[in-house]
């Protein structure tokens, strides 16, 4: 039986020297090299998606692979694709270094430089447990634990007050209503407000998972709140000042365990940029930026995904943004702010109706906000158009939204909304 060998190496020299090596060992099939952490991760979940069969056996992680450190990338990969055996290449082999890669998950290490004697060994040896841990578990439980994993969801704030957290939790009700096993993270880790919002009672929050190296199903089910619609909630902390114990790491550890047990991952980054949410924005399947109609607002947008741009966070053309409190008086619309931002604006505009939501904010229920509200269908709308509801429901709500009162569709329309799924790759006031 062949073994599939998928190489992740950034550097083309190093990826020559191994692709080399790789042909020369007996009964392997290695794929084309991929060259960063995200192509590694979208490679390995298009195969998942087509049959958890086609995943490889093997995959090598060097480690100067970039953006997402090696070592995290190993933790993601082991988690979403527990089948597969993960190797990291490394000059630096040592006890400590050692010890850190089993504990994300790696079945070995190969040093630096490669000679083929240890490469075919650590080959060998990973794809043997690969093999063994499939005839195991059988094809039913890959199925059900090596997919791809749960669709992780980003929204940012471009400036305060543009309505982060409200568009957050809407999007998630949408998710769970139409039967879909969703969680909503508060990211905004010393200001959120996603508890207020519906009325939650808590004690555990995203910083006491940050120090947890290894977060199993159990660790995680305690830190995360089982709200009464459905949603599950890992909210921030309740003391501001313990947001700094969380950091990119950590991170891009519990988004990654989110995902192995949630179809749908909504995670409110607030506005404010820091290491933590920079993680979840790099890591997300759809992100999405948030701004009202106004100059300010839409310069804050601009200046966000430059900012992605700079940090090698996020292309502006992988960005979806969404106009919040749209009139159709507005100077600015949004085929302005598409041109403005250069990210593609979502079809689907939440109209500025404030007295919808006042007794659903005051009251902390916005799982009370009525079904006929125009803001509650344009936002249901939305997550309809993201393709992160089921069809039937998502349809009822784009045809809602449609035919409520005074909406319109076309141009500068209350409501624009299509039923397409989003092709990118990868908050605190109210609306």
């Amino acid at each position: 039986m062949s073994t599939r060998i998928l190489p992740a190496v950034a550097h083309p020299d190093a990826a020559r020297a191994l692709t080399t090596l790789l042909g020369q060992l007996p009964d392997t099939e290695p794929a084309a090299p991929v060259a960063d952490s995200t192509a590694l991760v979208d490679t390995l979940a298009r195969l998942a998606a087509e049959s958890v069969a086609a995943l490889p056996e093997v995959v090598l992680v060097h480690e100067r692979i970039g953006p997402v450190p090696a070592l995290e990338l190993v933790r993601e990969v082991t988690l979403r694709f527990p089948a597969v055996a993960v190797v990291l290449i490394t000059s630096e082999p040592g006890p400590g270094l050692f010890a850190a890669a089993m504990d994300a998950g790696a079945r070995g290490l190969i040093a630096l430089p490669l000679s083929y004697e240890e490469l075919a060994q650590r080959v060998q040896a990973a794809a043997a447990w690969s093999f063994g841990v499939r005839r195991h578990l059988g094809q039913g439980a890959l199925e059900l634990y090596g997919g791809p994993g749960g669709r992780v969801v980003t929204v940012s704030g471009a400036k305060g007050g543009v309505g982060t957290t409200l568009v957050a939790v809407q999007l998630a009700l949408a998710a769970a209503a139409s039967g879909r096993a969703t969680a909503l993270a508060d990211l905004d880790l010393q200001a959120g407000d996603v508890a207020s919002y519906l009325d939650v009672q808590f004690r555990r929050s995203f910083a006491d998972l940050a120090a947890i190296q290894d977060i199993s199903p159990g660790v995680l089910q305690d830190a995360v709140f089982q709200h009464d619609t459905g949603i599950g909630l890992l909210l921030a902390p309740a003391e501001g000042e313990r947001g700094e114990e969380v950091n990119d790491r950590s991170v891009r550890q519990i988004v990654s365990a989110l995902r192995t047990r949630y179809e749908i991952v909504v995670l409110d980054c607030g506005t404010q940029m820091n290491s933590a949410n920079a993680a979840a924005v790099e890591m997300a399947d759809t992100t999405l930026l948030l701004t009202t109609p106004d100059v300010v607002s839409v310069r804050a947008a601009r200046r966000m995904v430059r900012l992605w741009d700079r940090l090698q966070i996020r292309k502006a053309e992988e960005t979806v943004t969404v106009v919040n409190r749209h009139v159709r008086s507005a100077e600015i619309q949004p085929p302005l702010v598409e041109r403005i931002t250069g990210t593609r604006v979502a079809k689907t505009v939440v109209p500025a109706h404030f007295k919808e939501l006042q007794a659903a904010v005051d009251a902390g229920r916005m799982q009370d906000l009525e079904a006929k509200s125009t803001v509650r269908q344009a936002l249901w709308g939305l997550a309809a158009e993201l393709g992160i509801v089921g069809a039937p429901e998502g349809e009822e709500a784009v045809r809602s939204g449609r035919g409520a009162k005074g909406a319109r569709t076309g141009r500068g329309g209350l409501l624009r909304s299509d039923r397409g799924p989003v092709a990118a790759r990868r908050g605190r006031p109210t609306s």
